[in-house]
């Protein structure tokens, strides 16, 4: 282990430049509001800079050292990845000065890759997904699948320091790329802000806007409610949800807080599933074609105190991804006081404790990158009768969420995260 020098930069305040796709305000998924979180955490232990896609964020933003990139106009009708590209090249020149540049999904990991060799840098990954575990992207971006698989190996294999978000996550990597040291892969858990995510107050101000929120969607709290929230994306197993929801009790409402889908063919297929659903649901009722049948879409993205707002309303956290590398949304949930039903895949059984927190859904998954369970009917009913067995014992459901509260707490502060994070930094910089 090398010592500091006084020219080390481990001698004097370091300058960490995050590099991503997503930033507040164009948060789309989990790798975007880690991201965020984490730029705010690492401000007291370093100078942090962000350079974001989706164009500058004004004056403001960047005298607080965020910056923003928009897509080069003679890319504007390329394929979607190498408009990716485009951006990213900008952004690997605008690194120079920093001691560290660490970036966020395939998105940015070649601008992070770029700008380390380019300023003789460390480069570090923070890995959300993986390329090799999603080949349902090609339905999204043809032959820039294959580029953004390309980006991704080449920077990983380039990479000064890898940070898994779970074990689950670090085993997936070393699997894709075998060429990886195991050494250079770290496991920092992803974290949550736990006064953003909290039950709002039964009283006052709080009290008024999670009413005023579930009136405005259509949510009557006091039924019991299932409730999913994610991107329409084979990775969350929508699809198994909503045939698994054809078993639900038809006094429970089916919350979905869905959206931003992959490829219209995706969006077709949930579309035709809800449809479904609630035909079914209106032949027992007994109701119009005009009644949502307790089947309740939310396609916006709702601000965080809203979402907060639907999970208090709900009762049960279903979450039937058949790719998780972690799995935020289940942290979101449990900080909010949710049991969560969840498959039992990638990172997310190190955020979910069995028969505590709420419940893994065992899964068998063909090993062909896709996820698919190998026995898909099985995994319906699973999902079913896990999602099932929840709601038939309120006080179970009420303890587990509690013990999730507790969990979420005790595990995933970004205080912690912030240190493991620095550590990661010292590590590289001392190879």
């Amino acid at each position: 282990m090398t010592e500091a020098t006084p020219s080390s930069p481990l001698s004097r305040r370091l300058r960490v430049d995050l590099l991503t796709r997503e930033f507040p305000p164009f948060v789309y998924g989990g790798a975007g509001v880690h991201v965020a979180e984490l730029s705010g955490v690492l401000r007291p232990h370093a100078d942090v800079r962000v350079r974001a896609f989706d164009g500058p964020r004004g004056a403001e933003a960047e005298a607080e050292g965020v910056f923003g990139y928009d897509a080069p106009e003679t890319l504007a009708s390329a394929n979607p990845a190498l408009t990716t590209l485009g951006v990213d090249l900008a952004m690997a020149n605008d690194v120079a000065g920093a001691d560290i540049v660490h970036s966020h999904t395939w998105y940015a990991n070649l601008a992070g890759h770029l700008g380390g060799l380019l300023h003789g840098v460390p480069h570090v990954i923070s890995a959300h997904s993986l390329e090799p575990l999603r080949p349902w992207k090609a339905e999204q971006l043809g032959g820039g699948y294959a580029v953004s698989s390309w980006a991704e190996k080449t920077a990983y294999l380039g990479a000064a320091g890898i940070i898994a978000v779970s074990a689950g996550m670090r085993n997936d990597i070393l699997r894709s790329y075998p060429e990886l040291d195991p050494a250079k892969v770290h496991v920092v858990h992803n974290g949550i802000d736990l006064s953003g995510w909290a039950r709002p107050a039964e009283t006052g101000p709080e009290a008024d806007v999670a009413r005023a929120t579930v009136e405005r969607l259509g949510i009557d709290p006091a039924r019991q409610s299932v409730v999913f929230v994610g991107r329409i994306t084979r990775q969350k197993g929508l699809p198994y949800l909503l045939r698994a929801a054809e078993s639900l009790p038809d006094d429970v409402q089916l919350i979905l807080c869905a959206g931003a889908p992959d490829t219209p063919e995706i969006m077709a297929e949930v579309k035709s599933l809800v449809e479904n659903l609630r035909e079914k649901r209106r032949g027992r009722l007994g109701t119009g074609a005009g009644d949502d049948a307790g089947v309740i879409w939310i396609e916006e993205m709702l601000p965080r105190p809203e979402l907060v707002s639907v999970l208090a309303a709900s009762t049960v956290f279903l979450c039937p991804s058949v790719y998780e590398p972690l799995g935020i949304v289940n942290l979101e949930a449990m900080a909010v006081g949710l049991p969560v039903v969840a498959s039992a895949t990638g990172g997310i059984p190190e955020v979910v404790d069995d028969g505590v927190t709420g419940v893994l859904v065992p899964i068998e998954q063909v090993q062909d990158g896709t996820g698919t369970p190998t026995d898909p009917q099985k995994f319906v009913k699973d999902v079913a009768d896990a999602m099932l067995a929840v709601l038939a014992d309120p006080q179970r459901a009420a303890d587990m969420g509690a013990a999730g509260r507790q969990r979420a707490e005790d595990h995933f502060s970004w205080t912690a995260i912030a240190e493991r994070t620095m550590d990661v930094y010292r590590t590289v910089l001392e190879g």
